[in-house]
């Protein structure tokens, strides 16, 4: 099993192979992300760590693309954004992307938005998707991330406006045609 730490920063996951645009990081291998292709070969990667960073990329298509070349048919994605009603997804003016907790079923086959609308040939299963997964907060919050984990739609469509959580983590395994 071979892991991308995918802007890995200063916490690379140990045996990870990390990746970051900073050569003050632990990164093994300084690469600016908005760049394509990314200096890795075609499979090599069974899982992949995007903590916190694909929010703050240029193209998220061509993010998800590449993402598609590198990994092997089957990896697993396990990716953590902020969510689109918390203060954290605006706090930061580097943030170029928002989540819902759909925003990933454009690039799975079985969702109807990947049928409908072609915007990319890469394709991912979208797994599970969590709120607040590691994210400590109240008892409050664990409360309504409980609710929202339960029925993530409805929360996100009638309560997220006055009970915000805060992160969202998303498990996609990479599809490719020759499976």
């Amino acid at each position: 099993m071979k892991t991308l730490d995918f802007g890995c920063g200063k916490r690379k996951l140990p045996g990870s192979v990390g990746v970051d645009i900073s050569p003050d990081t632990d990164a093994d291998v300084v690469h600016d992300l908005n760049k394509f292709p990314y200096p890795f070969k075609d499979g090599e990667f069974t899982s992949v760590k995007a903590d916190n960073v694909v929010e703050h990329l240029d193209d998220l298509l061509k993010v998800m693309e590449e993402l598609h070349r590198i990994t092997a048919p089957g990896a697993e994605l396990k990716i953590i954004v902020p969510f689109f009603r918390s203060v954290y997804a605006f706090i930061d003016p580097t943030h170029r992307h928002f989540f819902t907790c759909r925003s990933f079923d454009y690039f799975d086959p079985a969702s109807d938005f990947s049928k409908f609308y072609k915007y990319s040939r890469a394709r991912f299963s979208v797994r599970r998707v969590v709120f607040d997964e590691d994210y400590p907060g109240t008892l409050t919050d664990r409360l309504v991330a409980r609710l929202a984990n339960w029925k993530p739609v409805f929360y996100e469509a009638r309560l997220s406006a006055l009970l915000p959580l805060s992160t969202l983590t998303f498990y996609l395994e990479t599809v490719k045609e020759t499976e």
